[in-house]
């Protein structure tokens, strides 16, 4: 028990007057005595804490950056009105730097065999579940110079989705997508197309394209117009090893691939193409495989919310390995991961052929954008040395990313910003060339 009337008391005492104290032991007690009885009175009537039945709702998960209401019922079973400060206490990434006093610290009054709700929002900063730690009730008497404290245990978790901030450009990349379904000019064959139209030929297309049937019934040229099969399979990659956990602005690298494998995911869905993710760095992370277009998404997220970068060396073998076992038929594969030389020339690129022989592979990496302003710098011998640096980075990442094209990899580049959109435009490129 916590006597939080101290401070009321001493003030009451010294309030006193001067000939009070000179009148010895006993004029001292004639005083402290009602005090004493007046502050035990108050203890007495205060709202036991322990007996009070406490229970949660409200929202189970939300997207980062947006808040959350999690409600806490306070049932009183006493015969005693309860007067009291509440607190519910959260991990401190659940709310913006400096708001948690103000969000979790609640006053409330419950009259006897009543309850109340109190409502504590959350916004939180960081990805992943949040779960709810002790409820602290401090009860005051009616005189507020002695309280009961006490804790309760009331589960409650909730899971932080990543944002899809690139959602954004979903409505432009399927207006491109539509474009590309509707022409007719898509010259491809083999595997992997469907059959669109016949119109006549113009110099330039292919003479394999020629339908000789359709020639010998008319009296001019007639060519095969073929459109993107639709029900082509994905499998995302997530490279989860150390290289992700590179900061990049305010965010690690891992969630920059992650909301560009967002973007991607819903642009394939439309398409009619089968997505899957795996997310990979010497186990298995994560894994979302056969799920309908209506459940991708919120399965994909759900699944990415947990997600940390785990500081150890990717195992590309293993990564290759279980790609193939995810993606037994002819699929893209998109490997969202790093273009630092020594992960790509150590790792990838001896494993590569074993994906390339049987996939159409892309890899796509987060490009850091100082990199960029550093080497344009100029001006002092500082910003000078930083330039040069940053150009051999610059030309590190480029080398690198010229021996994966040369295995026959497209390769997309971009910072944080503008990897979702590049990676879209990536897909729809290959789409295009009747890749897919």
């Amino acid at each position: 028990m916590a006597p939080t009337g101290r401070a009321a008391l001493l003030a009451a005492l010294s309030s006193l007057p001067v000939g009070i104290w000179d009148a010895g032991w006993t004029g001292i007690l004639a005083v402290n005595v009602p005090l004493a009885a007046a502050c035990a009175c108050d203890y007495a009537l205060a709202a036991p804490v322990r007996r009070l039945l406490l229970t949660r709702s409200g929202d189970t998960s939300v997207r980062l950056g947006e808040p959350a209401d999690v409600t806490l019922t306070i049932t009183n079973p006493s015969r005693r009105p309860l007067r009291a400060r509440l607190r519910d206490a959260w991990p401190p990434s659940s709310w913006q730097p400096g708001t948690e006093t103000a969000a979790s610290r609640h006053r409330l009054t419950v009259p006897p065999g009543e309850r109340r709700r109190v409502t504590t929002r959350l916004r939180p900063t960081r990805r992943g579940d949040r779960h709810a730690d002790r409820v602290t009730i401090r009860s005051y008497g009616p005189l507020g110079l002695f309280a009961r404290q006490g804790t309760h245990k009331v589960p409650w978790t909730v899971r932080v989705l990543p944002p899809f901030t690139s959602r954004k450009h979903l409505p432009s990349k399927l207006a491109r997508l539509r474009e590309l379904d509707g022409r007719t000019s898509l010259l491809t064959r083999g595997e992997g197309t469907e059959f669109d139209s016949l119109r006549e030929y113009v110099p330039g297309d292919d003479t394999r394209s020629i339908d000789w049937r359709a020639t010998a019934r008319q009296s001019t040229v007639a060519v095969r117009t073929w459109r993107p099969e639709r029900d082509r399979h994905l499998l995302v990659v997530l490279d989860t090893g150390r290289t992700s956990a590179g900061r990049v602005g305010d965010a690690p690298r891992l969630d920059a691939a992650m909301d560009a494998a967002l973007l991607l995911a819903a642009l394939a869905s439309r398409a009619g193409d089968r997505v899957d993710l795996l997310a990979y760095d010497r186990r298995v992370r994560a894994l979302v495989q056969g799920r309908a277009a209506g459940d991708l998404l919120p399965s994909l997220v759900d699944a990415m919310a947990t997600l940390e970068p785990e500081l150890v060396e990717t195992d590309a073998r293993g990564l290759a390995s279980t790609a193939l076992r995810t993606a037994p038929r002819r699929s893209l594969i998109v490997l969202l991961t790093t273009l630092d030389a020594a992960p790509v020339e150590e790792g990838l690129l001896p494993v590569l052929p074993r994906l390339t022989q049987r996939h159409t592979v892309l890899v796509a990496s987060v490009a850091d954008p100082r990199i960029a302003r550093m080497a344009g710098a100029r001006g002092t011998t500082d910003a000078v040395y930083e330039a040069a640096a940053a150009a051999q980075a610059q030309a590190e990442r480029h080398r690198t990313a010229e021996q994966l094209r040369r295995h026959g990899v497209t390769v997309v580049d971009a910072t944080p910003d503008a990897l979702a959109p590049a990676l879209a435009d990536a897909y729809l490129a290959l789409k295009a060339a009747g890749r897919l």
